[in-house]
């Protein structure tokens, strides 16, 4: 039970950046912000163009989330 205690406090608890963290975060925000960009300029418009914004910024929270949920 204390693996799925922890577990649950990592996923709901605030990770205040550390070091090189915020700028991490920029620069995963900042490259798909570039790719959103070229699927907007090479897709025409749709539900599939919508859905994969909408997945790319699924990316980015994950990736985001994975810095700051797991390193310490």
């Amino acid at each position: 039970m204390d693996d799925l205690q922890n577990d649950l406090e990592t996923r709901f608890s605030y990770h205040a950046p550390q070091g090189t963290q915020a700028s991490r975060y920029v620069r995963i925000r900042a490259q798909a912000l570039d790719f959103a960009e070229y699927l907007e300029e090479e897709c025409p418009p749709s539900r599939e163009r919508s859905l994969a914004i909408t997945k790319l910024e699924e990316c980015v929270m994950w990736a985001n989330a994975a810095i700051a949920r797991r390193e310490r």
